[in-house]
C-alpha cells in the first residue's frame, strides 16, 4: 500500500536567502510564484504547457480560493490542485500529494512551489506587519479559537518559549549535554560555508562560539535557532514518462509518512514522542528501504532540540542517546553521517515555510550530484523531515536516484 515510487523531483529552483534587514524589493508573491515555477521548470527542461497540477501554501493576495488563484495566474490548466497548510511540514507534503496524484493517473506534471519574499512594491523600507496569528506563534487569536481561551492568556505562545521547554523536559528525563547540540549547528556551518548563497556562507562557526551566545530560552542559545530571512523555493514532480525526458536525474519518492496528532505541545501525550515516529516508519515501510540504506538525512532544523528528537524519534538511534549519537558522528558533507549538507536552516536560512523546501532541495541536489564542494559522495538515497508548530506536525520523504 502507498506509493509505487513512479513519480520523481525533475527540476528545482532555491533562491540564495537575504537577511530581513537587507533583502531587495520583491514582486507580489503570485509574480514570485510565476518566477519560481518558471525556474524550476527550466531546471527540469520541460515545457510549461506540461504542467496540470499544482500545489500551494497559504497566499498573500488571496486568503480563499489560493489554488484556482494561482492557477489562474499561471495559465495552468490544473487537474490537480491542492493548498496544503502544515508550515515547516507543507513542503514535504506538498511533494508526496503530488507524487500520489501523479501515481493516480490524475496529471502528469506538478508544480510545487513556496514562495517567502515578503518585501512588496507596497512596502519598499520594511516588510509588511506580521499579523496577531503569527505573532502569537502561527496559532489563531481569534474568538472562539481554543488557544485565545486555555494558552495564549497564560504565555504559552510563540516558538522560543515552547521549544525550550521541550528541550527542559529532555534534560530533566536524559540528562543535557550543551557541547552535543552546539556540534549540530557547527557542523552544519560547515556545510553553509560550502554550500553557495547560503547566509552563513562564510562565517565559520566554533562549539565554544554557539555557547557563547545569548541564551534565549533556556538552555537554547542564539546560534541554535533558526534565522529568519526571505527567498523562495520550488520543484517540480513527473511521472515517468516526462521523468525521462527531462535533463537531470530523476529523484523518485519512493515513500512518505504523515502525522498530525495536535497544534499545540498542551496537548501532546508525551513532548518527547514527537509525530515523527509514525511518519519515518510509514515512509521506510512503504519505500522497502532502511535507515541503514541513507546516504544523507535532510532533517527540519528550526531548532537543534528538533534535530535531536527528530534523530531519536525517525529511528537513527535510540530513545534518549541522541546527544551521544551526533558527539560521536561526523555530521558534514563528508562525514559519516551527512546531515543537513546545505547547511540547513541553521547554517542556510529559513525562508519562512520555504525552509521546509530547502530540505527537499538540499536532498534533490545530492542525489542529482549538483552539491557542488559539498557534494556526498555516492549519494543515491535521501531521508527528509518536515516540521510544523511545535513538533505538532511531522511529514516525512524517502528518496531514491537512478
Amino acid at each position: 500500500m502507498g506509493l509505487r515510487g513512479d513519480a520523481a523531483i525533475v527540476g528545482y529552483v532555491e533562491l540564495p536567502p537575504e537577511r530581513m534587514n537587507k533583502a531587495t524589493v520583491a514582486p507580489f508573491t503570485l509574480e514570485q510564484w510565476a518566477e519560481l515555477s518558471a525556474a524550476a521548470l527550466a531546471d527540469a527542461g520541460l515545457s510549461a504547457e506540461l504542467v496540470n497540477g499544482i500545489t500551494t501554501s497559504p497566499l498573500a493576495e488571496s486568503e480563499i480560493f489560493v489554488p484556482s488563484t494561482v492557477a489562474e495566474y499561471l495559465g495552468v490548466d490544473a487537474n490537480f490542485a491542492e493548498h496544503v497548510d502544515l508550515g515547516g511540514a507543507t513542503a514535504a507534503a506538498m511533494v508526496w500529494r503530488a507524487a500520489a496524484a501523479i501515481e493516480l493517473g490524475i496529471c502528469d506534471v506538478v508544480l510545487c512551489a513556496i514562495p517567502a519574499r515578503y518585501i512588496t512594491h507596497t512596502s519598499e523600507k520594511k516588510p509588511k506587519p506580521l499579523s496577531d496569528a503569527v505573532f502569537f506563534g502561527a496559532s489563531s487569536n481569534q474568538f472562539g479559537s481554543p488557544q485565545a481561551e486555555f494558552e495564549i492568556p497564560y504565555g504559552n505562545l510563540g516558538q522560543n518559549g515552547p521549544y525550550g521547554q521541550v528541550a527542559q523536559r529532555y534534560a530533566a528525563v536524559y540528562g543535557y549535554d550543551e557541547r552535543a547540540m552546539a556540534k549540530i549547528v557547527v557542523d552544519q556551518r560547515v556545510n553553509a560555508n560550502h554550500t553557495e548563497g547560503a547566509i552563513w556562507q562564510h562565517t565559520p562557526l566554533t562549539i565554544d562560539d554557539v555557547l557563547a551566545s545569548p541564551v534565549i530560552a533556556d538552555p537554547l542559545h542564539m546560534l541554535e535557532i533558526v534565522m529568519p530571512c526571505v527567498g523562495g523555493a520550488a520543484v517540480v514532480v513527473a511521472g515517468a514518462e516526462v521523468a525521462a525526458r527531462a535533463k537531470n536525474r530523476p529523484v523518485w519518492i519512493k515513500g512518505f509518512g504523515e502525522h498530525v496528532p495536535f497544534k499545540t505541545p498542551t496537548y501532546a501525550a508525551d513532548l518527547l514522542h514527537t509525530p515523527i515516529t509514525r511518519a519515518a516508519d510509514t515512509a521506510f515501510t512503504m519505500s522497502g528501504l532502511t535507515r541503514e540504506q541513507m546516504d544523507m538525512v535532510s532533517i527540519y532544523d528550526c531548532y537543534t532540540i528538533t534535530v535531536l528528537l527528530s534523530l531519536e524519534d525517525a529511528g537513527f538511534c535510540a530513545k534518549g542517546t541522541g546527544m551521544e549519537f551526533v558527539a560521536a558522528r561526523d555530521l558534514t558533507f563528508r562525514g559519516d553521517f551527512p546531515l543537513n549538507t546545505a547547511g540547513g536552516q541553521l547554517g542556510f536560512g529559513q525562508a519562512g515555510n520555504a525552509g521546509g523546501m530547502h530540505h527537499v532541495c538540499d536532498a534533490t541536489r545530492q542525489i542529482m550530484g549538483r552539491a557542488g564542494p559539498a557534494q556526498v559522495a555516492g549519494c543515491d538515497r535521501a531521508f527528509v523531515s518536515g516540521n510544523g508548530g511545535i513538533l505538532s506536525e511531522q511529514t516525512t520523504l524517502v528518496l531514491e536516484g537512478d
